[in-house]
């Protein structure tokens, strides 16, 4: 199966790395070529990382990386595509107008998938003229490593294009959950407002940052504390999530804490940042809180 797979950051790389290891020709878009050859290096290593743990052969991972090209042309990059998967920036201007772009450009039958977190489906798909064949796919991160895919049927969404999604999903060894099409879906709408109160919890002093995430990962056996979490996530991408819940079910629990706010407003993003509610000093895996959290 032709399939393009659009953004070339974190997600987009993963997607096209396990789209390429089942056996799928992948064609990696992105307006920077910076960016598509630093997601190509990030796919050799965690290939390389899976060859090291055994999980793949050297020569499985040569396939797979034989079978990724890339393209800075948006047009180009679609033309032969029978799947479509954009994961660019959780931002929804940028997805109508990329899904305006890619249905001009692909062929008729190919569907049309967004990795959109929380963003209507049914409202991306009414930027084209196929909206029977948009759907949401949204991964998890790190998309090689977590097996769930959240399909998302948007109102126009079709039987046909929902099992082809299904179908695929589970072929390249994920485990496909079918949801519908309102604010957050099933992943964020539940995760988000956990994240949310932990901030709540940390901005009124009832405990500190490695307080919350010790009770929930000790008390509630989750593998990483919420706020640590969100760190991961991106606090940006996390803000932009809640603002959606917020407009699209109108009720007040959704709010942002204006401690995320404020942060985000900062620059202080998480990871991608270096900081958040930890520091994240390069090539180290020490888990330090950050100085404006310090007691």
């Amino acid at each position: 199966m032709n399939i393009s797979v659009i953004g070339a950051g974190q997600m987009g790389n993963g997607i096209a790395h396990v789209f390429a290891q089942g056996g799928h020709r992948v064609t990696l878009i992105d307006v920077s070529q910076g960016a598509l050859d630093k997601a190509l290096a990030t796919i050799g290593k965690n290939l390389d990382r899976q060859v090291a743990k055994g999980a793949i052969t050297e020569d499985q991972k040569k396939t797979a990386l034989a079978l990724i090209s890339s393209s800075t042309e948006l047009a180009a990059g679609v033309k032969d595509a029978e799947l479509v998967v954009e994961a660019a920036t959780e931002n929804v201007d940028l997805k109508l107008r990329i899904f305006r772009d890619i249905d001009a450009s692909a062929p008729a039958n190919c569907i049309l998938a967004t990795n959109t977190s929380s963003i209507s489906i049914t409202r991306i798909a009414a930027a084209t003229k196929r909206p029977g064949q948009v759907i949401g796919m949204h991964f998890m991160n790190p998309v090689p490593v977590m097996k769930l895919v959240e399909v998302i049927r948007g109102y126009d969404t079709t039987d046909e294009v929902t099992k082809a999604v299904v179908d695929l999903s589970t072929a390249i060894g994920k485990v496909p959950v079918a949801v519908n099409d309102y604010a957050g879906f099933v992943a964020n709408r539940i995760l988000m407002p956990m994240i949310n109160e932990s901030i709540q919890t940390l901005w009124q002093g009832v405990g500190g940052v490695q307080e919350i995430d010790t009770i929930m990962k000790l008390g509630m056996a989750h593998p990483m504390g919420p706020l640590q979490l969100a760190d991961f996530i991106g606090l940006d991408t996390c803000l932009a999530i809640l603002r959606v819940l917020h407009e699209g079910l109108g009720e007040s629990k959704y709010a942002p804490c204006p401690l995320l706010v404020q942060m985000v407003t900062a620059g202080k993003l998480g990871v991608k940042s270096g900081e958040g509610f930890y520091q994240y000093a390069p090539g180290s895996k020490d888990l330090v809180v950050a100085p404006a959290f310090k007691p």
